[in-house]
């Protein structure tokens, strides 16, 4: 149980930043009246215990699922057999991701319903699926990820140009909602295994990252793709209206989202559930014991997925909306993108799968790159990113792609002159920093401050804040690639097979 202790105190410090923000703002600029201060209180409470259930069971059960799936699929030595796996585990892994169903349902509710969460589920599921089979591909063809990577994104430039601006923002928020605390654990784990089929071993070393990113991307065309067969049209977009302090019911709100939260959770593990069975008995064949600790993890999960829905549904994201919209009203707006930095810069820090992508970047790295400037550079990209996207709230000209495009550019231009090793680092950091913290609370603060705007629409600017804070990484840590390759060379370590 030392893990679980463990992951409650990460879980913890994950959510004191926002909630000291909350009070700091509450006791200042925007009081919110003690009943909506306690729904906060337990919806966060929920959060960490939800989160922290939903991580034990992942460690215990999950990764160590992703592990036997990827060492188990290279000694089969059969192709078709590894690829359809990693399409099936790639779906059943990405329809469970807690921040993207958080995701889909704010796209259901922003839409009123013309884009259901299902729908959305479903379709951001299969392009991961996709391209995780694909990147399975990749290693068997010794594509270099750095090729196979500016493929993906030529491809997805190409659709944004008949990508209607609400799905686009829509399409590179599930990119990285959809690659949160389940997936990227999960993923790094059988990208792990899978890149063993390279003999050497700086290419092995290389080929453990970048699965995360190349899943991203097939989240980023599944959803254009979705709007080049849905055709441009107008959605009616539901609006956000302050709440009265005075009618706020603390337990109620908790109450009524647990049979909802129960049917998501069962519907969303139910198919890697099967999935760990069936592999149980075709590949896997493990003793009982390490077996039954395996489908331990799994109810851990169970669990800890309805707790958490329950919270961020019942009182947790409310209080974020609710920040959001009475800052925008406020006539200096310098609050709103000071507040925007802080839940960027210091949530980030202790997002739990940050924590996972910078032990294994040191552990790979052999203790050259520290855990500590790993999280710095994020920790500074992704405030700028929150600030950026509150920025473009205040000006609506300033549209998404203005800041996609460039930013893309240059991280794709930068990945032929970044360490091979960086390159895959720093795209699957883009999906990892937008864990649930960022597409929980501070997605509900980007919409609310959209809401409170006439310019503004909450479907086109409301969304968008997942996909820049997924940028930011990209670019930041190939920046800390540069400086490790110079350093090394100093000191006459190999980088990428050079000395």
């Amino acid at each position: 149980m030392n893990i679980l202790s463990v992951l409650f105190k990460d879980n913890i410090k994950a959510v004191i930043p926002i909630f000291l923000i909350v009070l700091g703002l509450n006791f200042t600029l925007v009081p919110l009246g003690f009943s909506l201060i306690m729904r906060f209180l337990i919806g966060s409470i929920l959060v960490i215990i939800g989160l922290t259930l939903f991580l034990f069971g992942v460690e215990i059960g999950i990764t160590p699922m992703g592990s036997l799936t990827g060492s188990s699929l290279v000694k089969t030595n059969n192709l078709p057999v590894v690829l359809l796996c990693g399409f099936l585990l790639g779906f059943f892994i990405s329809i469970a991701e807690p921040a993207l169903m958080v995701l889909a349902q704010q796209v259901d509710f922003v839409t009123m319903g013309e884009i259901s969460s299902w729908l959305l589920l479903v379709v951001v599921s299969i392009g991961l699926a996709l391209l995780v089979s694909l990147g399975f591909l990749r290693v068997f063809l010794n594509i270099p990820l750095k090729l196979f990577l500016f493929g993906c994104y030529i491809i997805i430039f190409i659709l944004a140009f008949f990508t209607q601006p609400e799905f686009l923002s829509i399409a590179f928020d599930s990119s990285g909602a959809t690659t949160g605390i389940l997936a990227v654990p999960f993923l790094l784990a059988l990208a792990v295994g899978i890149s063993s089929l390279r003999k050497d071993s700086i290419a092995s070393e290389e080929d453990s990252f970048g699965l995360v990113a190349i899943a991203s991307a097939g989240a980023i065309m599944a959803v254009m793709v979705l709007n080049l067969f849905i055709g441009t049209k107008e959605y009616a977009v539901a609006s956000l209206e302050p709440i009265e302090v005075g009618s706020v019911v603390i337990l109620q709100p908790f109450l009524n989202h647990i049979s909802g939260a129960f049917s998501e959770s069962f519907t969303s593990l139910l198919p890697l559930t099967i999935a760990l069975f069936v592999l149980q008995k075709t590949l896997f064949k493990l003793e009982r014991k390490p077996f039954v600790r395996i489908v331990k993890g799994f109810v851990y999960a169970f669990i800890g997925l309805i707790i958490f829905l329950v919270g961020v549904n019942g009182g947790f994201m409310e209080i974020g909306s609710e920040l959001g919209l009475r800052l925008a009203m406020y006539e200096n707006k310098s609050w709103l993108i000071v507040t925007g930095f802080a839940l960027g810069f210091f949530t980030i820090i202790a997002e739990p799968a940050v924590y996972v992508l910078t032990h294994q970047i040191e552990d790979v790295t052999s203790g050259y790159v520290k855990r500590k400037a790993v999280g710095a550079c994020l920790s500074i990209g992704v405030g700028l990113a929150v600030a950026l996207a509150v920025i473009r709230i205040l000006n609506p000209a300033i549209k998404l792609w203005y800041v996609l495009l460039p930013c893309y550019t240059i991280a794709l231009g930068m990945m032929y002159f970044a360490p091979n090793l960086f390159v895959g680092i720093a795209f699957d950091a883009g999906g990892v920093a937008t864990g649930p913290m960022t597409a929980t609370f501070i997605l509900a603060f980007v919409q609310g401050a959209a809401s409170a705007f006439e310019g503004a629409n909450l479907l086109r600017d409301g969304f968008g804040m997942i996909a820049l804070v997924a940028t930011a990484p990209i670019i930041t840590l190939q920046v800390l690639g540069f400086i490790f390759q110079i350093s090394s060379r100093k000191q006459g370590v190999e980088v990428d097979g050079e000395a």
